[in-house]
Parts: structure tokens; C-alpha cells; sequence
């Protein structure tokens, strides 16, 4: 009988039929080489085996097998279903995104192809190829010790790393034919070898542990709302602990790059060899290493990553961590899937019949809203470790210090004074502005014009030496000595950015040493590692940088933190911008005074009185979460509502006008009032192509699945048409 295989490739197509070959021994998630058009080879997954020949003249036949066990297990590819079916994309972009880049090499030809496979690091292990006679052995321990010795240890231990061994004495005892080498895969430590040192939890510690592993009996995810300094991750490690004494695996979720290199080294020393970093700052040969070393695992094993961990081949997942769960970066937004962490998180333990923790000081308001009405189990923990003080939390009014002659630069004279006392105390400071680059835009003070990409609708960031880069598509020029419109010389950078707040801070206090953490200054893991490394140590007194410094660390020596410009936050064109202002400055906040001393906290605003700074400074997150969720009810926004976002693009502004508007046309018909647009968003043009976006809001008690179904009809019916053969059309589900 002849079989087939549906394939996934890594394309935005669907799946492709191939013939299997007699005697191919596949099975549904092995991966193989297929030639797919004239000559190109890929790599494709077996996603499904059966007898139904595709109705073409010619069915080409699938290649080599090219691991010694399937690529993905069951439960993975339920996961990827799960998440192209919810998502809206193809497996094939799933596929795209979830591996690791040499473990689905592709090729022009068979040759480049097989280049670009990947081939596991081995280890060389010595083992006896025949015994040597007792006279044999006598004269080797006459003659050549090295040797004599070397056959001992063989015996007596069975076999050798060949690192172990001279290696004269091996060459030659490999040509009288007593040993041989074989090369072998590095195995991971034993599930058996288990000596954990855990931390002490303390009392309030203990309480919370308890009570979330009492509310795992009959719930699947716990949300835990820690305080910032609480102690959260102590909690974490008494819980993977648990799970790894069962030969079950933890995944360990963190929003940022920056923040696993500090968490990777702490965890390490309780767990070991048994913690495993994954993310995209790591090589893609060490991020194809984990893969395959997971897919090998009998399960006891501890991945610290961001959201891409989630598609590790997990033997035995019982616990997935999410940690800072509120945290905007577990949304991917390009390319697709465009999947929150979070959500998908809790889809994968469930499938391995796991649990979930989700962990913040200030969660979302969607899982507040599922804690409060008893979907997830909910546990508080209201005390600092050790006792540490919350922080006490200064609004400087910068208006106000404008008038009074108290601003130098974009610093108020409360924040430089507070500053000025900490380094002469010898403790540290961060300070945090949400924009990266030297200053956003630059412009010219006689006429008004402004540096903007000649690709998108969007104004040139101005980086040090003088560079005017788009942070949209990498477009970079150097800054014009005269501005080209009315030719003076009067081109100014505006506003400010994370390195002129490095250089104007130096310049302030010039014995202090300062560095900068953001998306320029750490563009690979071992950059990250030596920046966090040595503000840990104590190299440096004032770090700058955006988001990333908000979010978890734990540097003992920062007692202030300084908020530049909440302004940016406060004001930013988004249904969340008062709960994202909240957790942002909440949890930088939490930064500093996380031992002995008292820490501070001074944000500079025009808005001292906007009733999120009111929050902060009393810390009442239940206060925020009340107005805003009326608010969110009011207007039917999430959590009361699912919000799909189609962002359509085109070259031709015409063509995309007008199928922006069939489109919405389209889904009313089978939305009604639930559709929005279409609508120009604030940038409406990157990379030569125009973009128009269409709202569509379910609430949240309809069928998400039935919703989807209806609109991908839709979609099928305007896409199938000629005239928008070049329209690009993204579904965002569950936008943010």
C-alpha cells in the first residue's frame, strides 16, 4: 500500500503531501529533508501518515530522516495546533518561530543543505577492545607505565573520558588494538542525583507555599501577588524543587533577556547542571543543543527562558512559572504567532496536566479579574524579605522646578540632590527613561522640520556620533549640518533618550562611573551578562535604561531609583496606559532599598496630580484595579472583551483604503456594532508600505472558536480576489 505524509514547512503555506518511500520507518514528528520547488531543500515535520494520494499528476517523495528520534513529541504538536488555531497562522509560521535555527536547516541544494545540518558536540569516551595476557601486561608496566596505567583504569572503572587520558599513551594503545573510542552524546545529570540546598523561607514565605500547593489540589494556575522584595522567587525554587525530586520538568518564565543572566546564576546554585537558559540572545548552536538535549531528557530538568522556552520538547512539565505575568513582553508581536506567553503558558501545562503559577506585585487586571472570581487560586504575600521597608516615593513637579530655577538639564534639583547623597554613601543608582538613542527626533528651530525616514511615517532617532536611525526598519543617515529645508543651521535634538541621560549624568557627577542597559547596549547575551555582572559587583555607581531595568532584578547596593519623564507613560495612546504607568513605575520602585536601607523613589512629571501617581506613591494597586476595570466595563475592553486587531497593508495607499473599507464593510455583516474602523494608526507607513487597522471586540462569554471561524471566512472571501493579490493582511487575537 502506498503511504503519504502531510509535511509542515517552514513557510506561510499549508501542509504539503509527499510520498514515503518503502521502508522509511517514519512517524508523525520526525523531521525530514524535502525538496520543495525546483531544487531548494528544507526541513519539514511529519505531521500526519495516511493512504490518500493528493489529486496531482506528480507526488514527490520525502528525503531523509534526519534525527534519531521525532522532532516533536504529541503533546508539542497539540500545542502548536492549538496555537495556530487560536492565533490565526499557519503551522508552518509556528514552525518557523518555535525551532531553533540549525535544527531546521535549509539549502539552495542537497549539498548546502547538508552543510547547514546540525551535528551534536560528542564527547570521546575510551573502552576496551580486547583484554591484553598477563605477559602483556607485565611488559607494558615494564616499558610504558602511561600505558600500563591507563589499561588499570579501564579495567577497574570500565570506561574513560578521553579527556582522562595521555594521549601518546592512547594512540598507541589504539594501535595494538587494547581500546577503542566512541563518540557519544553528553547525557544530563541522573533524576536520581538529587542535593538541593533550598533557601529558608521565612514565616510569611512558608505561608504562601503552603497555600499554593493546598490550592493546586483543585486548581490548575495560582496567581501569587508578592510585593516587590517579598521573596517570590524562594517560593519558585521550593516549588521546582518538588517537581524535580519527581522527575518532573519546570519551566521558568521571565519577560526580559537582561533579567535571566542575574536569575540563571542564582538558581544554578541550588539546582546545578540542571538548569537550562534558553532565549534568543544565545548562539543558535547553543540554542539547538537545549532543544535537543530536552528532547532527550527523562524529565528533571529547570528551563530559565523567555517565551520561546515554551516550545521545548518537555518530557514531564509540572510546573510552568511565569514570572512578572503582567509584563507587556510576553506578547510576540512580529512575526506571527503572535502568542502571549501567559495564556499559552497555561494551554501547555494543562496538555501535560501541570500547573501554572502566574507571579507579580502588580498583575494584569485579566488575571486579577480570573483571581477574584475564583478561575485561578489567588495567594498574597505582603511583606519585604528581611524586613526591608517598602520605599518611600517623592513626585517632583518639573514644571514647577522649571519656574523656580531648580531644573539642570532634565534633571530636577530634588532628584541631583538625592543622587549626590547616595554616592556619598557608596550606594548605587538607577535611573529609568523610556526611550532609547540620544534623543527622538531632531529638528530644525527656524522652520519646524523634522528628520523623518524616507520608508516610514515615523522621525529619525538620533544616536551617539550623530546617527538618525528608524527604529522601525534600520534606516540610519547621518545628522545634517544644515537643515535641508530652509538651509540654516539650526537642526537641534529634542528631547532625550537613554544616552544623552548617560552623558549629561556623567557630566553632573563626574567621579561617578555610569553605564547604560538598553536594546543598543546589549546586543548579545555575554554584553548583558558583563553590564548586569559588574553593576552587581559594584563597578559602577549609576546605571540608565529603559524598561529593562524595571523588571526584577535585585542589586543590593541601589537605594534610589529616578523616574525621568512619567509623562511618557502616563500619556501613551493605549486603553492600558494607566495600569501599564502603575506596574512600570510599582516595580521599579521595588528596585532599590532591598536590604538595610530605606530606598527611594523621586518621579519627575508635569502631572503630579494624576490619580496614578496618587496610587503609586500609596501603593494601592486594589485602588487601580477598581477604577480601571469599571472603566474597561464601561467601554468593553479586556477582560470583558477579546479584542481581534487586522492590520492590512499595502504598497498603494488607494488599494489599501479601499480594501480596508470592503473589509470592515465585510465583518459587519457578520459582526454588527462589534467592528471599528478601519482606522490610521499613529504610524501609518513603514517600510514603503501603507497600513490601515480594523478593531473587532467579542465579549468575552461568546465562542472565541466560532468568532475566528467567521472571521477567517471572511478573510478567505476578500483575500481570493485578484485585485488584493499583494495586500498583507495580520490578525492580532488578543491584542494588547
Amino acid at each position: 500500500m502506498e503511504r503519504y505524509a502531510d509535511i509542515v514547512l517552514p513557510l506561510f503555506q499549508p501542509l504539503y503531501t509527499f510520498a514515503v518511500p518503502d521502508g522509511a520507518g517514519l512517524g508523525e514528528g520526525d523531521a525530514v529533508a524535502v525538496q520543495f520547488g525546483a531544487k531548494a531543500v528544507y526541513t519539514g515535520i511529519v505531521w500526519r501518515l495516511h493512504d490518500r494520494r493528493p489529486d496531482v499528476k506528480r507526488v514527490k517523495s520525502v528525503g531523509r530522516r534526519l534525527y534519531d528520534r521525532p522532532l516533536l513529541t504529541p503533546l508539542q504538536m497539540r500545542f502548536w495546533e492549538w496555537i495556530a488555531d487560536y492565533y490565526m497562522c499557519t503551522l508552518g509560521e509556528v514552525m518557523r518561530m518555535a525551532l531553533p535555527a540549525m535544527a531546521k536547516p535549509r539549502g539552495g541544494d542537497e549539498e548546502e543543505f547538508m552543510r547547514d545540518e546540525f551535528r551534536p558536540r560528542t564527547v570521546g569516551f575510551v573502552v576496551a577492545a580486547c583484554t591484553p595476557d598477563a605477559e602483556t601486561m607485565a611488559r607494558l608496566e615494564r616499558r610504558a607505565p602511561k600505558q600500563y596505567g591507563l589499561l588499570r583504569s579501564l579495567a577497574e572503572r570500565g570506561e574513560l573520558r578521553r579527556s582522562e587520558c595521555d594521549a601518546a599513551a592512547l594512540a598507541a594503545l589504539r594501535r595494538k588494538g587494547f581500546v577503542a573510542v566512541e563518540e557519544r552524546e553528553a547525557d544530563g545529570p541522573a533524576v536520581s542525583d538529587i542535593d538541593f540546598v533550598l533557601p529558608e523561607l521565612t514565616p510569611a514565605q512558608t505561608a504562601a507555599f503552603e497555600s499554593i500547593s493546598e490550592q493546586f489540589a483543585d486548581r490548575h494556575t495560582v496567581l501569587l501577588r508578592g510585593v516587590t522584595g517579598s521573596g517570590k522567587t524562594e517560593i519558585y525554587m521550593h516549588l521546582a524543587a518538588r517537581e524535580l525530586v519527581a522527575g518532573r520538568d519546570v519551566l521558568y518564565l521571565v519577560p526580559e533577556i537582561a533579567m535571566s543572566s542575574q536569575l540563571v546564576s542564582r538558581v544554578e546554585e541550588v539546582f546545578g547542571e540542571r538548569v537550562f537558559p534558553y532565549h534568543s540572545k544565545l548562539s543558535d548552536r547553543r540554542r539547538t543543543e537545549t532543544y535537543m538535549r530536552m528532547g532527550r531528557s527523562e524529565g528533571g530538568s529547570l528551563v530559565i527562558g523567555t517565551r520561546s522556552a515554551l516550545f521545548l520538547p518537555f518530557a514531564h512539565l509540572g510546573l510552568v512559572v511565569v514570572d512578572e505575568e503582567h509584563d507587556s513582553s510576553y506578547k510576540q508581536a512580529e512575526p506571527a504567532p503572535r502568542y502571549h506567553a501567559r495564556d499559552a503558558a497555561i494551554m501547555l501545562s494543562s496538555l501535560h496536566r501541570g500547573h501554572t503559577l502566574l507571579g507579580s506585585a502588580t498583575p494584569s487586571l485579566e488575571s486579577y479579574a480570573h483571581a477574584s472570581t475564583g478561575k485561578f487560586g489567588l495567594v498574597s504575600l505582603t511583606e519585604r524579605y528581611g524586613g526591608a521597608q517598602p520605599p518611600s516615593i517623592i513626585v517632583s513637579d518639573t514644571l514647577r522646578a522649571v519656574k523656580r530655577g531648580e531644573r539642570h538639564a532634565h534633571f530636577n534639583r530634588v532628584l541631583l540632590d538625592k543622587i549626590g547623597e547616595r554616592l556619598d554613601c557608596g550606594e548605587q543608582v538607577l535611573l529609568f527613561q523610556n526611550r532609547r538613542g540620544y534623543s527622538p527626533y531632531v529638528s530644525c528651530t527656524q522652520c519646524g522640520w523634522t528628520a523623518r525616514c524616507p520608508h516610514c511615517n515615523v522621525a529619525l532617532t538620533l544616536h551617539s556620533g550623530g546617527r538618525l536611525v528608524c527604529h522601525y526598519c534600520g534606516h540610519a543617515e547621518p545628522m545634517p549640518r544644515r537643515c535641508p529645508s530652509c538651509r540654516t543651521a539650526e537642526v537641534q535634538p529634542m528631547g532625550f533618550g537613554t544616552e544623552k541621560v548617560e552623558q549629561e549624568i556623567a557630566s553632573l557627577f563626574p567621579s561617578a562611573r555610569v553605564v547604560r542597559l538598553d536594546r543598543d547596549a546589549m546586543p548579545s547575551e555575554s554584553a548583558c551578562n558583563r553590564i548586569v555582572g559588574a553593576f552587581e559587583r559594584g563597578e559602577y555607581d549609576i546605571m540608565v535604561g529603559t524598561q529593562i531595568i524595571t523588571k526584577g532584578f535585585d542589586f543590593s547596593r541601589v537605594t534610589l531609583v529616578g523616574v525621568l519623564n512619567a509623562d511618557n507613560l502616563l500619556n501613551a495612546p493605549d486603553f492600558r496606559a494607566s495600569e501599564r504607568a502603575f506596574q512600570t513605575m510599582m516595580q521599579f520602585a521595588g528596585r532599590g532599598g532591598r536590604r538595610d536601607v530605606r530606598g527611594e523613589v523621586v518621579i519627575q512629571t508635569s502631572e503630579p496630580e494624576n490619580p496614578v501617581l496618587r496610587w503609586v506613591v500609596s501603593g494601592d494597586y486594589e485602588s487601580m484595579a477598581r477604577s480601571q476595570l469599571a472603566e474597561r466595563r464601561t467601554f468593553f475592553y479586556p477582560p470583558y472583551a477579546r479584542l481581534v486587531v487586522l492590520t492590512l497593508r499595502h504598497g498603494e495607499a488607494e488599494v489599501l483604503r479601499r480594501a480596508a473599507t470592503e473589509l470592515a464593510d465585510l465583518l459587519r455583516r457578520r459582526f454588527s456594532n462589534r467592528v471599528f474602523g478601519p482606522n490610521t494608526p499613529p504610524v501609518d507607513r513603514v517600510r514603503n508600505e501603507s497600513i490601515a487597522e480594523i478593531l473587532l471586540k467579542i465579549e468575552s462569554g461568546a465562542s472565541m472558536s466560532r468568532a475566528r471561524e467567521l472571521l477567517r471566512a471572511a478573510l478567505d472571501s476578500m483575500m481570493c480576489r485578484p485585485e488584493y493579490r499583494k495586500l498583507t493582511v495580520i490578525c492580532n487575537v488578543d491584542a494588547s
